[in-house]
């Protein structure tokens, strides 16, 4: 599962990156290099929100309940 992780927070990474650029420059690289609404634009969306729900995992992994 470790692996699994780390490979999802690249993507929630790869994702971050994505959104600072919409917000700062209004440039959507995903769309720019698959095309505006792209069948692998979604595909990459997609993942990257996956990855995000898997990362949740990583914030309560630590929690322990009482």
């Amino acid at each position: 599962m470790e692996t699994l992780q780390k490979v999802a927070l690249v993507f929630t990474i790869i994702g971050a990156i994505v959104w600072g650029l919409i917000g700062l420059f209004d440039f959507n690289l995903v769309e720019f290099i698959f095309g505006d609404g792209s069948a692998l634009a979604r595909i990459v969306y997609t993942i990257v929100g996956i990855c995000g729900l898997i990362n949740i995992g990583l914030l309560v992994q630590k929690i322990e309940f009482k």
